[in-house]
Formats: structure tokens, sequence, C-alpha cells
């Protein structure tokens, strides 16, 4: 069975979501999905999800092209790609040559697993979106109206 694992955030799961994670499930027979912690993802980014990780795992654990969904605690993939026995190891563009990236290239290379980079959907992102959503909310177009 050809094991095939892709990691990321998740938050406020769109359309190039979907695209990445249908493609993924294209390249095996069985599709797993990590997705960082609160804590993992404040490690490298700014802010924090917006959704909290269950809920995000929830989403993510519903779709059909996802079979099955696991949470990272520490920015480190050589853990689970060796629990997963991973054959595929899908990342995106900004996959960069961090220390921990370079951990699990050269475990998954060690024991002949793929690597394939992807492209991300340059029309959308979880930060357009929370953009789109601050200055929308900053018009008054999604103001709060109580009814009486």
């Amino acid at each position: 069975m050809k094991i095939v694992y892709t990691v990321g955030t998740f938050d406020m799961v769109h359309v190039g979501h979907l695209d990445l994670l249908e493609y993924c499930a294209t390249l095996g027979d069985k599709f797993v999905v990590g997705v960082a912690s609160d804590a993992v993802v404040g490690s490298y980014k700014r802010n924090v999800p917006i959704i909290p990780l269950e809920q995000r795992m929830r989403m993510l654990k519903a779709l059909d092209c996802v079979d099955d969904v696991v949470s990272y605690d520490t920015l480190e993939y050589v853990s689970n790609c060796k629990e997963l026995n991973v054959d595929v190891f899908v990342i995106g563009e900004d996959w960069g040559d961090k220390a921990h990236n370079i951990a699990v290239e050269k475990y998954l290379r060690s024991k002949g697993a793929k690597i394939i980079q992807v492209s991300y959907n340059p029309l959308t992102s979880s930060t357009k979106i929370k953009q789109n959503v601050i200055a929308q909310s900053h018009k008054g177009k999604y103001a709060i109206h109580n009814v009486a």
C-alpha cells in the first residue's frame, strides 16, 4: 500500500487546499494529512490559526479525498513519516531549507520515498481570505445588527 502524506496548517480551508488534497489523494492508496498545532504554527508564523486544531482536523477528516488526519506538536516531520511509513511526501512551494525540512528530506530519501513539491493556487490563500474579511468589516459591509 502506497502511503501519501502532506502537512500544513489548514486554517480557513479553501479551494486551494481542496485542490492540493484532491491531488495528493491521486498519488497513492492511502492519503494522510498532518495538521500543525497552534503552538507549532506560532513558532514560525506571526499569528496562530483562527480555527482551533480539533475543528481543522474534523473538517479535513470529513473530506472524501482524505483517509486519515494526524496532528503534530513540534516542528519536526520525521516522527510521523516513520510512524505512517510514508512513501510519498507532498510539500508546498514555500518549503525552504530549515533544519526540520532537511531532516525529513534526508530520512525519506534514505528509505527511497518520493518528495513532490507543488505550487500554490495564486488566486486564494488563508491570509488573503483573512485580509478580505478585515477589509470588509472595516467598510461596514458585515456589521452585526441586533434584531429586536
